[in-house]
């Protein structure tokens, strides 16, 4: 067991305690902070990783003393400063992780991505989804849930509809070709893709073939307002909340929007990709 999940662990225990001593059911708790029953569930269980904002709502919902919670806050705070292998956090299930994302997601406002490799998430079709779970059970031996990984990215997607937030993605036109799923599925992701585009407090840009670029390609990211920076690699999941990672990342994001197509120019992109698709192999 890795140190990070050890200590997500203990954090989960304390939580609980402070629940049943306050006499209420996880669905008591719930209720008052206005949260699904499954999320006091995976914090108290360790299938996901409580924020300092989760840990100061759940201390005043069941009346705990304050330097009890400071110090769960300061646990908390720690455990989003550290990374944790890959392998080890996906033993708990694909659905778990989307879960923690889908918590972060909900606290923000502007949400910017970049993701060099696949279809951005909040983005992808069902059937995408599919293809790209399965990619990551093999490769990290997780537990087959993809079923229910997918039904919560789909649920994380709805937020795209909240005129309240905003976000911006960017990705490389050879994300539209790379063969992560079959032609057909192929077709409906960039359907997709173009429909998005419509939505008024979205922004979708294309790193065109021929555009030239101000930076290497590597790591996607993305930022969570102006607080928190989400890096992924293949074998380690990096949270950073230094100021100064948070603006190179920010930086770097809008280098990449300075040559990137927007508005009609990516939906042209698109179409250029699909009708590709669309030609029967040579």
């Amino acid at each position: 067991m890795s140190g990070f999940h050890q200590a997500r662990m203990d954090l989960g225990a304390q939580l609980r305690r402070l629940r049943e001593n306050a006499r209420l059911s996880g669905k008591d708790l719930a209720e008052r902070l206005r949260w699904q029953p499954s999320k006091v569930s995976r914090i108290e269980n360790a299938r996901q990783t409580v924020t300092e904002d989760d840990v100061a709502l759940w201390g005043k919902a069941v009346e705990a003393d304050p330097g009890t919670i400071d110090g769960l806050m300061r646990q908390a705070a720690g455990l989003l400063e550290r990374h944790d292998s890959w392998r080890q956090r996906h033993r708990n299930g694909l659905a778990a992780l989307q879960e923690d994302v889908r918590d972060l997601e909900a606290r923000t406002r502007l949400v910017r991505a970049f993701e060099p490799g696949v279809v951005i998430g909040l983005l992808q079709t069902t059937e995408y989804a599919r293809h790209i779970f399965g990619k990551v059970r093999r490769v990290h031996e997780t537990t087959d849930d993809v079923d229910d990984a997918i039904r919560v990215r789909m649920r994380r997607q709805e937020i795209l509809y909240d005129p309240a937030r905003r976000f911006r993605f960017v990705m490389p036109e050879a994300v539209l070709r790379y063969r992560l799923a079959p032609p057909d599925v192929m077709r409906g992701q960039l359907d997709r893709l173009i429909a998005v585009t419509t939505l008024p407090n979205v922004e979708f840009g294309l790193l065109p073939f021929e555009a030239q670029l101000p930076s290497a390609l590597m790591n996607s990211f993305w930022i969570y307002d102006d607080c928190v920076v989400g890096v992924a690699t293949r074998t380690r999941d990096l949270l950073l909340r230094d100021a100064e990672d948070v603006a190179f990342y920010a930086q770097a994001f809008e280098e990449f929007c300075e040559v990137a197509a927007f508005h009609d120019d990516a939906r042209a992109l698109i179409v250029r990709a699909l009708d590709d698709y669309a030609r029967p192999p040579r």
